[in-house]
């Protein structure tokens, strides 16, 4: 499932900790109270950004003090809590990161990326049924730009839930507004193998290939698709590639597992 990831401006890493000031606006109180805001927002963002930063570059301890910099200076810019939610997740405090994710929902509830954020989050601790509700807002902002995202995350969590008919349903949306979509061709192979319908699994594993993008989730779908349909060199060939481009994952090892009576 994937989160929509907010990304700020270029990093300004100059910037860090000195954001300019100006006394003589010339206009008065209200103008002076005005800039004081915006400088906080701004040294909130560069600070998220560095924070967001250190996290993709694995150093987790400086990237928790920049985000807990930016919420300082402004405890209402939503990204901050967003990119906090992710390294709380990373560092194994869910109940954290909840507060963050919601927090940020809090602060803009009609936008797209927030609500499927939070819905993601949610149906990955098992709270599924609240999930579909965030999904399902998300959709309605119409300046949302990746809707295709919170459908196939809805399909995934459907899928979670076993509502089988509501996944494929959610998931056939989201490659309706982006064919090129791999996290909803992969899952809707899955939900039609589940559904006994290997044929129609096998198209659309088929086209998740064609995106070059192998995952040990994949090929292992793709072998079980082809063992059901009976082609016993195709189902090998997956095999091979898995237990060679994955030989340490979960799916690699369960090729040998015994199979329950």
């Amino acid at each position: 499932m994937r989160l929509d990831r907010w990304m700020g401006a270029a990093l300004a890493l100059a910037l860090a900790g000195c954001v300019t000031t100006s006394t003589d606006d010339g206009l008065g109180g209200r103008l002076s109270q005005n800039n004081k805001g915006q400088e906080a927002e701004d040294a909130a963002r560069i600070h998220t950004e560095l924070g967001q930063q250190y996290m993709a570059n694995g150093d987790l301890k400086t990237a928790m003090e920049k985000l807990t910099k930016a919420l300082q200076f402004d405890d209402n810019y939503a990204p901050a809590h967003t990119v906090m939610a992710v390294l709380d997740e990373r560092i194994n405090r869910p109940e954290q990161a909840e507060q963050h994710y919601r927090r940020a929902v809090q602060l803009e509830p009609d936008k797209g990326g927030p609500n499927n954020n939070l819905g993601t989050f949610l149906c990955r601790i098992g709270k599924g049924a609240e999930a579909i509700g965030y999904f399902q807002k998300a959709l309605k902002d119409p300046f949302y730009t990746t809707p295709d995202v919170a459908l196939t995350n809805e399909g995934i969590c459907q899928l979670r839930m076993n509502d089988r008919a509501g996944a494929e349903a959610s998931l056939r949306k989201a490659l309706s507004a982006n064919p090129q979509n791999g996290d909803a061709l992969l899952h809707l192979a899955r939900v039609l193998y589940l559904d006994n319908d290997a044929f129609r699994a096998r198209a659309f594993i088929q086209r998740f290939e064609a995106l070059g993008q192998p995952s040990a989730e994949a090929l292992k779908l793709g072998y079980d698709i082809e063992t059901r349909l009976g082609n016993t060199d195709a189902a090998q060939n997956y095999r091979r590639r898995l237990q060679s481009q994955f030989p340490d994952s979960e799916q690699a090892r369960a090729l040998d597992a015994p199979v329950s009576p």
